[in-house]
């Protein structure tokens, strides 16, 4: 009979989750699946609410990327009221989302991933946490507290707020930028970008002493999707969508983010809540694609910034040809997306317009359906809202970035479980490895997780006795 090896919960990520690996008869693994446990409908119950509100709601799904939401949102109201905002305020916007992925990619890779990286995936899991790296590798903590806090600040000193700020409305922004929050930014730029490039050298040093995790971290062909500039260029605000595939092949280019739907599909898998998008020509599950750090640098021709496109040359060569596939990969990514944010937050804060006054656009909805769509730091993330003549949500509909990856994560802890999870002796270095490429994709599951169709219910009332006295499942 087979039997199953449960890793639950799975750490160092956001949010509840749990994997489950199906062993043989003969103890070998079969197959592998990460189930999404919690369940938050956010696109349900924001019905009712006048559309203004949504930046605000929406944001509250995650404490961790809430402007995310925010810039999505935002550009969904923006296109319900068919408004061009300023352009101070984009140029204001763009300022918050870097500083956002800045701070969250420097969560995941010294947080949550460099005890994997530092202090061995086989090390004792009581030590391999942020605490453990403290007391062995004092200073690269330092430096990835120090990065965090200055994304969270400049977050704060342009919204009031480190979680929630209002400050990113529908048609532009509340309020323009001061000339001392402005220096204050530049200011911690130089030391933010001297912290990337020492973190990007010892990665690419180390990265040598894994090159079995680099080979089964799912480590396969896929799609790749990806916001890019009009030019091709490296893109989290705005921008065209694109498709390529591991040849680096563009498959769909210049696809209007608008028009989504039109190019993914959304599907639901019967044991986890998180959705399972795909790629429409390709139909379903063939269309997977991966999104995020790795998917925007095999996506875009180059970064646009002068020490970020050096570094996509070395992070090119990775593979002779083509995209690269390892998502053990997302780490080395997310370091040079750090360094582009960094270069590109000076640009904007340079840029001769940056402290105009006039950064908000004032308008009525002026049409019915809006669709605003961003990449957060996880990968690309889509707000589509419908509203009726007063102003009020009808339907809502989110595909945030970790649902994007689901079928390439799903398909990647199989990989890994295969090659290293022996069923007859499972080592806890193991199942940690499993972990780590699931943490590779740096998964934001209160932002993910809005199922389709029925929210499947198991309730049981049990009496003081243990009996089941009433038992209701639906689905």
């Amino acid at each position: 009979m087979s039997k199953t090896v449960v890793i639950d919960p799975v750490t160092r990520i956001e949010g509840h989750s749990k994997i489950t690996v199906y062993l043989d008869d003969q103890d070998r693994v079969a197959d592998a699946h990460f189930h999404v446990t919690q369940f938050r409908g956010f696109e349900k119950f924001t019905e009712g609410r006048p559309f203004q509100e949504m930046p605000a709601i929406t944001a509250r799904i995650c404490g961790i990327c809430p402007v995310s939401h925010l810039m999505a949102s935002s550009k969904a109201c923006d296109d319900l009221m068919a408004v061009k905002i300023p352009p101070t305020a984009v140029k204001l916007r763009r300022l918050m989302n870097l500083a956002q992925l800045t701070q969250s990619h420097a969560l995941s890779f010294f947080h949550l991933s460099s005890p994997d990286f530092l202090l061995g995936f086989d090390s004792d899991p009581a030590q391999r946490h942020v605490l453990g790296v403290a007391g062995k590798f004092p200073e690269i903590a330092k430096d990835g507290i120090w990065l965090r806090k200055y994304g969270q600040q400049v977050i704060e000193w342009l919204g009031g707020k480190r979680v929630h700020p209002a400050w990113t409305v529908p048609g532009g922004v509340n309020a323009p930028l001061t000339d001392e929050v402005r220096q204050r930014i530049l200011e911690g730029i130089p030391r933010g970008i001297d912290i990337a490039r020492r973190t990007l050298d010892f990665f690419k040093g180390a990265q040598g002493q894994f090159k079995e995790e680099i080979e089964y971290f799912a480590h396969f062909p896929s799609l790749f999707l990806s916001l890019v500039s009009p030019e091709g260029h490296l893109e989290h605000y705005d921008g065209y969508l694109r498709v390529v595939d591991s040849d680096r092949k563009i498959i769909a280019d210049k696809l209007e983010p608008t028009a989504y739907h039109h190019h993914i599909g959304e599907a639901s898998l019967g044991d986890s809540y998180l959705k399972s998008p795909y790629f429409k020509p390709f139909g379903f599950p063939g269309g997977m694609y991966r999104v995020g750090p790795l998917a925007r640098l095999n996506c875009c021709d180059r970064c646009g910034t002068p020490l970020a496109d050096k570094e996509l040359l070395d992070f090119r060569a990775l593979r002779k040809e083509g995209a690269v596939l390892s998502s053990f990969y997302y780490h080395h990514a997310r370091l040079i997306e750090i360094l582009f944010a960094l270069e590109r937050m000076a640009e904007l804060c340079n840029a001769s317009d940056i402290l105009h006054p006039h950064v908000r656009a004032l308008a009525a909805p002026n049409k019915f359906e809006g669709v605003g769509v961003s990449e957060a730091p996880r990968g690309t993330l889509f707000h589509h809202y419908k509203i009726d003549p007063q102003g009020l949500i009808t339907w809502a509909n989110l595909i945030v970035a970790t649902g994007n990856n689901n079928l390439a994560m799903n398909k990647g802890i199989a990989q890994a479980a295969r090659h290293f999870v022996n069923g007859k002796d499972v080592k806890e270095g193991a199942l940690n490895r499993v972990e780590a490429v699931i943490r590779c994709y740096d998964p934001c599951l209160s932002c993910s997780t809005h199922a389709l169709g029925q929210m499947p219910i198991h309730l049981a009332i049990v009496n003081a006795k243990g009996e089941t006295v009433r038992e209701i499942i639906r689905g």
